[in-house]
C-alpha cells in the first residue's frame, strides 16, 4: 500500500507517519496478496484540542472509508483502524457467503484466522448482518428547489439529511449536516 498522509493544523512527524503506516498496514493480513492501493490519510487538529483522522482506501471492488474524532491523535488512529477492520470483516463475510451459495471455492480475501478472536469476530459480524432489516419505507415527490431551501426544509423537519431535486441541474441531490455543523451536498455524476 502507498500512503498519502496529510496534516491540517498539525505537523505530520515521522513518528506519527510511522504509527499510521504500522497500524493501517496491519489490514493487509486480510488480503490474499499484497494490495496495490493508495491509502489517503487526513489528520486534522481543531482549536478545542480535538483531533480527527479520515482514512480512505479505494480498491477495485471496494472503497474502505472511516473517520474518527478523539482528543489523542494516536487513540483516533487506533479507533479508525478498528472501524476499517470491521468493514473488511463484514465485506469478507458477505463475499464468502455469496460464494458459498454459488458453490465457488475462490475467495477474495485471505482467512485472517491467525488471531484467536478472528472466528468470534466473524460470528459477531454474521449475527449483526442477520439483524439488519428495513422497518419503514417512505415515498414522496421531489420538489425542485435550490440547496438553501433544501437545508431550510431539512432543519424544519428536524432531520439530518434531505433528498431533493436540484432546480438548476434537475438531478436528485442529498443535503446533510456534517459532524462539524456545516452542510454538504451529494450529487450524482454523469
Amino acid at each position: 500500500m502507498k500512503y498519502n498522509v496529510r496534516g491540517e493544523n498539525i505537523e505530520v512527524t515521522p513518528a506519527l507517519r510511522e504509527y499510521v503506516e504500522k497500524k493501517i498496514g496491519k489490514l493487509e493480513r486480510y488480503f490474499e496478496d499484497s494490495i496495490e492501493a493508495n491509502v489517503n490519510v487526513n489528520l486534522k487538529f481543531y482549536n478545542d484540542q480535538e483531533s480527527k483522522i479520515e482514512v480512505t482506501i479505494p480498491m477495485t471492488n471496494l472503497v474502505l472509508r472511516a473517520e474518527e474524532y478523539n482528543e489523542d491523535m494516536y487513540a483516533a488512529i487506533d479507533l479508525v483502524t478498528n472501524k476499517l477492520e470491521r468493514q473488511i470483516r463484514k465485506h469478507k463475510t458477505k463475499v464468502n457467503r455469496k460464494l458459498r451459495e454459488q458453490g465457488s471455492a475462490k475467495f477474495m480475501f485471505a482467512n485472517g484466522t491467525d488471531e484467536p478472536e478472528g472466528a468470534q469476530a466473524q460470528t459477531a459480524v454474521q449475527e449483526e448482518e442477520d439483524q439488519i432489516q428495513v422497518v419503514r419505507t417512505k415515498r414522496f415527490n421531489l420538489k425542485p428547489m435550490d440547496s438553501e431551501e433544501a437545508i431550510l426544509q431539512m432543519n424544519m423537519l428536524g432531520h439530518n439529511f434531505f433528498v431533493f431535486t436540484n432546480a438548476e441541474t434537475n438531478t436528485t441531490n442529498v443535503v446533510y449536516q456534517r459532524k462539524d455543523g456545516k452542510y454538504a451536498i451529494i450529487e450524482p455524476t454523469e
